[in-house]
């Protein structure tokens, strides 16, 4: 079994040393990915995901803030779908919750966790990182490092130019419409994802962006919609190239060190001192991925000051056409609609795979916050995450 273990930490990067053992205590991480562990040892997997990568530290302020509270609410919900209506019990057993926090005005209105897992436990973020990444490009944008979504990504990124990136803007790079080929299947052996995944395994400094600047272009920009890990990568990328600063330093300084955060957050690494796995790896707190929820409500906003440009989240989060073709998707958050099929109350979420996810209500002012350990990165859930989601903002607004 190989994996990736820390012995030892200077200033703010973990360094890290790979060994062949058997150990009992985590699974191998490309069988975490392709849902091949049993739940116990997938467990424990999950909650130090930070300690199979080297990881960068995102620096709380050291100052927690903490959330008020007002009781349980959500123990009598229904959950109504398509089929039959659920309630609590069953969301939480049958779709492997770990974690629940709901916050409705400010105040949380119920937290439940389970399996061991509690309010110090870093769990992975899986894909939720992807919209913390495209937050980092408008906080660029704000901060003059960046001058508009409708650049060109070479402008940045000069040795692009020549692959199937030349001609991409940002703002086809941050809803995935770049065109590039990409198979973001994670229980395929051979898909573009389990290679990235093995050059991560193999932390190799640059070998990510050597595969997606390798990629061939199958459609133009804009036209077509397909859903890349490896682009958020080219996100990380253009952050550091655009304003010098490492992901996890850079979300440090305009955000977590500012937002009330528990604790540090950690952030996988590429290689020791290469660049942040844009698209995945964050290992942070329940009550810290609900911060970064409320962040989101704000619009953005700390202590009076907007650190995206005006009206991001608005343009971030809504769905948009991908060619002809209706897009639920936004720059790697997703909008939820109502049980009616409506978008009205502009509500959105970043989502993981295994059932990671933030979920922000602005018409309800309602964050929901769920992790989980399911038995495959994708659709292994019982009941669908938005009929919760629907059904506790209806409860709760």
């Amino acid at each position: 079994m190989r994996r990736l273990r820390p012995v030892c930490q200077q200033g703010d990067l973990f360094v890290t040393q790979s060994f062949l053992q058997q150990e009992p205590e985590l699974g191998d991480i490309v069988s975490a990915y392709a849902g091949q562990l049993m739940p116990d040892v997938q467990l424990r997997t999950f909650a130090r995901t930070h300690e199979i990568f080297p990881t960068r530290i995102i620096k709380s302020g050291g100052s927690p803030v903490e959330i008020p509270r007002k009781g349980n609410a959500l123990f009598d919900l229904a959950i109504p779908t398509d089929t039959e209506t659920y309630d609590l019990y069953d969301y939480v057993s049958r779709n492997r919750l770990v974690g629940l926090l709901a916050i409705k005005d400010g105040e949380i209105v119920h937290e439940y966790n389970d399996s061991g897992f509690d309010a110090d436990t870093r769990w992975m973020s899986m894909s939720m990182a992807k919209s913390v990444s495209t937050t980092l490009v408008g906080t660029a944008i704000k901060d003059g490092y960046i001058d508009s979504v409708d650049d060109q990504l070479v402008k940045y990124m000069p040795e692009l130019s020549g692959s199937g990136y030349d001609g991409v803007s940002i703002r086809h790079l941050l809803q995935m419409t770049s065109g590039v080929k990409w198979d973001d299947t994670h229980t395929t052996p051979g898909s573009e994802r389990r290679v990235m995944l093995d050059l991560q395994v193999a932390q190799q400094p640059g070998a990510i962006m050597e595969l997606m600047a390798s990629l061939p272009r199958i459609a133009e920009p804009g036209q077509v919609w397909n859903y890349s890990t490896g682009e958020t990568h080219v996100v990380g990328a253009l952050v550091k190239a655009a304003t010098g600063k490492w992901l996890a330093d850079y979300c440090s300084e305009r955000m977590w060190s500012r937002l009330g955060m528990d604790s540090d957050a950690a952030w996988w690494l590429e290689a020791p001192d290469g660049l942040e796995v844009a698209g995945s790896g964050i290992c942070a707190t329940l009550h810290d991925y609900a911060r970064l929820g409320l962040f989101a409500l704000n619009n953005g906003v700390i202590e009076g000051e907007s650190v995206v440009p005006d009206n991001w989240f608005v343009e971030a989060t809504e769905p948009r056409m991908a060619g002809e073709s209706p897009l639920n998707y936004g720059y790697m958050w997703w909008p939820v609609p109502d049980r009616k099929g409506d978008f009205s109350e502009g509500a959105y979420s970043a989502r993981g795979i295994f059932g990671q996810y933030i979920y922000i209500n602005p018409t309800r002012n309602i964050v929901l916050t769920v992790l989980s350990c399911r038995s495959k990165p994708k659709f292994a859930e019982a009941i669908l995450d938005n009929d919760f989601f629907n059904a506790a903002a209806t409860a709760l607004g």
